[in-house]
């Protein structure tokens, strides 16, 4: 096979101690059905057999690079400095892409030249087994950045973007108090330059790992989420650092009851949901309706975990109240 002098797509698969599902997901980036690319695979030393995986593969297509452990952002980061396309596709080592999948985004990245990013849908498995489960985001771009006000609406194996947004943006944040959720925190800054999007198609097979933080709910990357929400909620509507409701709702979206202010204003959180709405539907030609549609929504889950953290605060400050009665009685 003929080595393309200039690949139009690069695709980064970075390994960490993979060897359970490695090779099926080279093999399947492989056999895509579009052909003009590389596969930049950077071993982020790992302790396993995925050297000796990696080393069974002899398409001329493949670069491989050793190292030694330096963490999923960094490694990415190396990635995305080495390709040579001006596409890059993200491909986790234990993700299957299907065979249309860099040609359904190559196809629409060409046809939408303002598109900086572009995700699918996934099918879910659990190892081996499929779960019947689909990440099945958004598709349309104001849709799509008002969902990132809050949280993550892309599934990070199934992304492709451009070379020239992270040119325009960054990279992957290297700082600890940042990552993870580094594609989170990407994507939120690739979407206020540039218009987003998900193909609604289901273009991969994500392995969901039980015991991952994002589905463990861990405090430091459930914190590291919120800040990253309250900073594009600010973006957004144009507010301060300082306003203590932004950080409210954002907390309360995510259920982190203990960041959220004693005495937190519903009519406030409201009026920022639909701020954002309209500032997205102005600068994006969006339906306003149609956001504001999205922004019921969203309040109507602030709601009751407002209600529930109020009556659980009001719970709390009841019990204290009893001890305190208690102790007087028995000091008494």
């Amino acid at each position: 096979m003929l080595v393309p002098n200039q690949p139009l797509v690069s695709v980064l698969l970075p390994v960490y101690n993979g060897a359970g599902f490695l090779q099926g997901g080279i093999e399947s980036i492989l056999s895509q059905s579009y052909r003009n690319i590389e596969l930049i695979i950077i071993n982020d030393g790992s302790s396993d057999d995925s050297a000796k995986i990696i080393s069974k593969f002899k398409d001329p297509r493949i670069r491989v690079y050793h190292q030694e452990n330096q963490g999923l952002a960094a490694t990415l980061n190396r990635s995305i400095i080495l390709a040579k396309g001006e596409y890059l596709a993200r491909q986790d080592q234990d993700d299957l892409s299907l065979t249309q999948r860099l040609e359904r985004q190559v196809s629409f990245l060409d046809a939408h030249p303002s598109c900086g990013l572009v995700g699918g849908w996934a099918e879910i498995w659990v190892g081996n087994v499929r779960s019947e489960r689909i990440h099945q985001h958004p598709t349309e771009s104001s849709h799509l950045k008002y969902d990132l006000l809050f949280d993550n609406p892309f599934v990070h194996s199934s992304v492709m973007l451009r070379k020239s947004a992270c040119e325009t943006v960054g990279l992957y944040s290297t700082d600890k108090a940042r990552q993870p959720p580094e594609d989170y925190e990407l994507w939120s800054r690739v979407a206020r330059h540039f218009e987003v999007a998900n193909i609604p198609e289901v273009l991969l097979v994500y392995r969901e790992v039980p015991n991952s933080m994002s589905r463990a709910g861990m405090s430091p990357f459930l914190d590291r989420v919120i800040n990253i929400s309250v900073e594009n909620l600010l973006w957004a509507t144009g507010r301060k650092f300082s306003d203590r409701d932004v950080t409210d709702l954002a907390a309360l979206n995510h259920a982190a009851y203990q960041r959220v202010s004693p005495r937190p204003s519903l009519r406030k959180l409201s009026r920022i949901l639909f701020e954002a709405a309209e500032m997205l539907s102005d600068t994006h030609s969006s339906p306003s309706n149609a956001l504001r549609e999205r922004a019921q929504v969203r309040f109507s889950g602030i709601r009751n975990h407002y209600f529930r953290h109020t009556r659980a605060r009001g719970l709390r400050r009841r019990l204290v109240d009893l001890v305190r009665a208690m102790k007087r009685m028995v000091v008494g």
